[in-house]
């Protein structure tokens, strides 16, 4: 591990928790730690801080997946099977991520993320009805609609580019699968960790990991994530949906930032 200042790593793990708490109520924490760890590890290669990242996010997100499937009525098996093909998804986008340039696909992301934020304040039920009465009308074909576009489609994304997969995996599953937004957080959740399992295992695997850092600010993220899943429950849909809105400008922020610097 580099050597880090206690100022720096205070502010690290601070970031780490806010992050949990961002990810477990709408995704997105990505959009908080990645740049905080990029601020506080100048000196330390971009591969180290997307391996880092990823040990301390799948902390976090196995933990507010754990607090929502005890709480929330999710379909384990259901997200499970997505969650197993956002893992190869991911792994194939992880395999072509160095052919691909990002600043090619800023600019699609953000329109489609314009897009999302303009169809949920026009929609103000969108996500918000109750999940009992949605589930009714999903089919088979929505199901496996879901597995190979949400879960093989948005794990390729996470590999291949990644931020904002939080985001994304609330708002398909809510289109697709007619769920709540606080029950397609928690299904989001568990999709989430097969995703970031499948990248850590390649990130580790390539030796692109601080461990001792990502430990310490693993609990941090863990605190927080279980804080943000507690919250969303206990606030419900409404709660949710102002949130997701928050992450969207802030990520279409981001990536317009990011476009403008390249």
């Amino acid at each position: 591990m580099p050597d880090i200042s206690l100022t720096t790593l205070l502010f690290l793990c601070l970031a780490a928790a806010a992050a949990g708490w961002i990810d477990a109520v709408v995704g997105g924490g990505g959009l908080l730690l990645l740049p905080a760890l990029l601020l506080g590890l100048p000196q330390v290669p971009a591969a180290h801080i997307l391996g880092t990242n990823k040990a301390v996010a799948i902390v976090g997100t196995s933990g507010a997946a754990i607090t929502y499937v005890r709480k929330a009525p999710v379909q384990v098996k259901t997200a499970v099977r997505i969650g197993l093909a956002a893992l190869a998804g991911s792994m194939g986008g992880a395999f072509f991520a160095a052919g691909i340039s990002s600043e090619l696909l800023r600019p699609v992301i953000m329109v489609v993320l314009l897009g999302v934020a303009a169809f949920v304040m026009l929609r103000p039920s969108f996500g918000t009805t109750a999940a009992d009465v949605d589930r009714r009308r999903v089919t088979r074909t929505r199901t496996v609609l879901a597995i190979v576009l949400v879960g093989g489609g948005i794990g390729f994304y996470d590999g291949l580019f990644g931020p904002g997969t939080g985001t994304f995996l609330v708002l398909a599953l809510t289109a697709v699968l007619h769920l709540d937004l606080v029950t397609a957080s928690a299904t989001a959740k568990i999709v989430n960790v097969c995703t970031n399992a499948g990248a850590l295992a390649m990130f580790a695997y390539q030796g692109t990991v601080l461990w001792q850092l990502a430990a310490l600010m693993a609990v941090f993220n863990l605190v927080g994530a279980m804080l943000g899943a507690r919250t969303a429950l206990r606030k419900g849909s409404e709660f949710v949906r102002g949130v997701l809105l928050v992450v969207v400008f802030s990520l279409v922020a981001k990536l317009g930032f990011d476009q403008w610097t390249a």
